[in-house]
């Protein structure tokens, strides 16, 4: 399989979408609900604000099975994370000005700041989620327990250069959050659903 080429599993998964299998539409909310929900939550703060997108979402992959291109799209899990992503961030948009608005006025600016915030946050956490377990261990280690490069490599039983090399590998990554948090992302069309 070429390096670009998405997994098997999810070219069959979308072509069972595109026939429009029932059960497809429940093993994908099965393998991915949770990601979409955390993601939601995290943009928007809020339950009832995520179970919506959540719903938004499986529904527009429901209703539009073909909008995934496994060739140019990438993986499954990384097309949800975007729909999710671009749809919390366009509802959390929508909220904002509708408060600014309700209060009087308020900056625009307010609104993208606070907009750009939440996506940097949910492009990290999505990030962090998806690198491989070596660098998300150290990362952790290192960042959530406060243990310095020799702490880490001890504890993960790896020399301090390797230690020392996936802390800097974890943090290229993330650094990406910060830098391109909205890549690719455009606000979803006036009927409500992801594009």
């Amino acid at each position: 399989m070429a390096k670009d080429t998405p997994p098997r599993r999810d070219r069959l998964m979308q072509q069972r979408l595109a026939r429009g299998e029932a059960a497809a539409l429940g093993e994908l909310y099965d393998r991915f609900a949770t990601l979409v929900h955390g993601t939601a939550h995290l943009v928007l703060g809020d339950d009832d604000a995520a179970d919506q997108v959540t719903r938004e979402v499986f529904g527009y992959i429901w209703e539009n099975p073909d909008a995934y291109d496994p060739r140019r799209e990438g993986s499954l899990r990384s097309w949800v994370a975007r729909l999710t992503s671009r749809q919390a961030v366009h509802r959390l948009r929508q909220t904002e000005a509708r408060a600014f608005a309700e209060r009087g006025g308020g900056s625009p600016d307010e609104v993208e700041r606070k907009v750009h915030g939440a996506a940097v946050a949910a492009r990290a956490d999505y990030i962090v989620s998806s690198m491989p377990a070596p660098l998300r261990a150290a990362l952790e280690l290192a960042y959530f327990q406060r243990r310095d490069y020799r702490q880490t490599a001890a504890d993960l039983g790896v020399t301090e250069d390797e230690a020392r090399r996936r802390l800097r590998l974890g943090l290229q990554l993330l650094s990406t959050a910060h830098t391109r948090p909205l890549d690719g992302l455009t606000p979803p069309p006036a009927s409500g659903g992801p594009r």
